[in-house]
Parts: structure tokens; sequence; C-alpha cells
């Protein structure tokens, strides 16, 4: 009499997939998070030593915020999407940068901000971060892309409601 192995190929078959899929799944969450972690985790603390209340991630905005750093990919181009949102763009040459790097290099305009004259320092950016704090913004988005030709990384978060009306002060 010869072995059936029917059945255990069927096993195979039926549950080696679904383990698979849902370990890739899971793979997929938490890479998903720590992209989400990265961008938020500088913006909120900066938030949070205001008491202000920390930024949501939207789904939404994380898609406009994809579509327009697909724009950007052919030229790395430090444009703005001139869209409906609060925005804040990012360049870096080569290809290592990460969204910690961005977030960071956003909230360190702090030290350029003046509260009292609601202005930056002179010859100094601070527009980056008083979007971040923005007292009405409740949501953000954001993504990154490797531009095409070695032209380096873009990023991109966009925020809503948007903030930095001039003559307003953030907070």
């Amino acid at each position: 009499m010869r072995p059936y192995y029917g059945s255990i190929a069927m096993f195979f078959l039926l549950f080696l997939p679904i383990s698979f899929t849902n370990a890739a799944a899971t793979t997929i969450q938490n890479s998903h998070a720590r992209f989400v972690n990265q961008f938020l985790a500088a913006q909120n603390a900066a938030r949070t030593a205001l008491r202000m209340r920390p930024l949501m991630w939207d789904a939404n905005l994380a898609k406009y915020a994809q579509w327009y750093a697909n724009q950007r990919r052919y030229d790395c181009a430090l444009r703005h999407s001139n869209g409906p949102y609060g925005e804040n763009i990012f360049w870096g040459s080569g290809i290592g940068w990460t969204p910690a790097q961005a977030a960071a290099d956003w909230v360190v305009e702090r030290k350029w901000y003046n509260y009292w004259s609601n202005s930056c320092a002179p010859g100094k950016e601070c527009g980056h971060y008083t979007q971040i704090v923005w007292r009405d913004t409740t949501r953000i988005g954001c993504a990154r892309v490797t531009c095409f030709g070695g032209r380096g990384v873009f990023m991109t978060c966009n925020y809503n409601p948007p903030g930095n009306y001039i003559g307003e002060r953030p907070y």
C-alpha cells in the first residue's frame, strides 16, 4: 500500500499561505506604524511642550501628501503644492533621510521664533515650526519619496486645518 500525501499537501496549501499572509500584513502594519510615529513624535513633542493637543494621523491627508510627493519624485524640487492644507516640505541629498530627521529639522526652527514679536529671527526660517504648533491644527498626513536620478529624498507633511496666517500667532 502506498502512503497518501494528499491531506498533507492540502494542509500546506490551505494553511501556510494564510500564515504567511498574516505575518506579512503584521509586518506591513508595524512598518507603517513606525513610519507614522517618526513623523509624529518630534512634532507632537513640540506641541506637548506648549501644552497643546497632539496631532492625529489622517489617512486622507497622507494620501494627498503621497500624491504630491510623487509629483516631486522627478525633480525633488522644494516647491509647495499650493493645495488647501498647511504644508511642510523637506529635501535631503542622498537616500538615507528618515521622517524623524525631517520632523526634527522643522521643529528645531523653534529657536528662531519670537512669540512676542510673532516673527522669525532676521534671515532665519521658522514657518515650519509655527505650522506644527498652530493652535487650530489637529490632523496631519505625510509622505516620503526617493527621487529619481539620485536627486535625494523629498518629504512632505500636510496639516488641517492649515495655519500660518499672516498677523496671527500660532498659539
